[in-house]
């Protein structure tokens, strides 16, 4: 009769046998339960992220409908010129016409509205004025502040006048009342302290809604910029927005100037180059026929005294 132990040796060996011998026979019988991409994810491989795909609006002759309602994008931010309704060949004439441009369908309506536009151009403005908005459309942030029900007037103060910094920054608001254990029992004082906090910033700020618990310990309520606030935060970046461009514009009409003096500077000193070298021709001309008149005269003498060695050496 086998021991103990060798019972115990034979059991221990069997179960180890169903176990994988290697790396390779744990990954492939891993793979029968997992993804490829899983499994490349999990030996520590970075997983496939898939390209973003341009999705363009249909162009040219892969509009269906015969006929369209055409408009000129102007690529320089002026409005739009219509054209009217035509047909869709005669849409793609006139495109061909002002340059070999895309017919870009916009709309879906009846009947289709197109823009005739480079396309490449027309994407890239769209884009630059989708920034553009983005930018100047920033979502506000929602600041918090919290306090006590039983917080001191100070304190109350301090929190208030945050408060009003934050919304008339155009934030909005979260104010919170914080229990403690038994305080939780003293919820009606809170409300109170959250009413009153909207009464007296009423002139400033809206409620979006009646203070409300969340959980055992806490009360809360949002407050949002009043109309006015926002309309004073809009006139007021609408007023630095000119500044910045009306500086702008007087950086470029500065330079344009000193470009301008400088372009007449060059101008004056190439005339005056011109004018000294008219001058030197002159000269020379002048000179040159002053030669050609001591030439005739000598030549003259010549002819009336005739000319000889005794001569010549006379009037050497």
């Amino acid at each position: 009769m086998p021991s103990l132990g060798l019972i115990c040796f034979i059991i221990l060996r069997h179960s180890f046998s169903f176990l994988p011998s290697s790396t390779s026979r744990h990954y492939s019988f891993v793979s029968n339960d997992l993804s490829e991409t899983a499994l490349f994810a999990r030996r520590g491989g970075k997983r496939y992220q898939p390209r973003n795909i341009e999705v363009k609006p249909p162009m040219n002759n892969e509009i269906m409908a015969s006929e369209v309602r055409v408009t000129v994008v102007s690529l320089e931010g002026k409005k739009d010129e219509a054209l009217g309704i035509m047909s869709k060949a005669d849409a793609l004439a006139k495109a061909k016409e002002l340059g070999n441009l895309d017919l870009i369908l916009i709309n879906n309506g009846d009947p289709p509205v197109c823009k005739i536009a480079d396309y490449s151009k027309y994407r890239y403005m769209k884009e630059k004025k989708a920034k553009e908005t983005k930018k100047a459309s920033k979502a506000s942030e929602t600041k918090e502040v919290k306090m006590s029900y039983k917080i001191d007037i100070h304190d109350y103060g301090v929190r208030k006048k945050n408060a009003e910094k934050f919304l008339q920054q155009g934030n909005r608001v979260k104010c919170v009342v914080v229990f403690r254990g038994r305080e939780a029992q003293h919820d009606k004082l809170g409300f109170e302290l959250l009413d009153k906090l909207v009464v007296e910033l009423g002139a400033i700020a809206v409620s979006d809604g009646k203070p409300k618990k969340e959980g055992p310990f806490r009360l809360s309520c949002i407050l949002s910029p009043s109309q006015d606030v926002l309309r004073a935060l809009s006139k007021d970046k609408r007023e630095v927005e000119k500044e910045k461009k009306k500086k702008k514009d007087q950086t470029f009409k500065d330079r344009q100037e000193a470009l301008d003096k400088l372009k007449e500077e060059e101008r004056i000193v190439v005339a005056a180059a011109l004018a000294e070298e008219e001058a030197n021709n002159a000269l020379a001309a002048s000179l040159k026929e002053v030669d050609e008149d001591d030439d005739d005269v000598e030549s003259s003498l010549d002819a009336l005294l005739g000319s000889d060695d005794f001569t010549d050496d006379l009037f050497a």
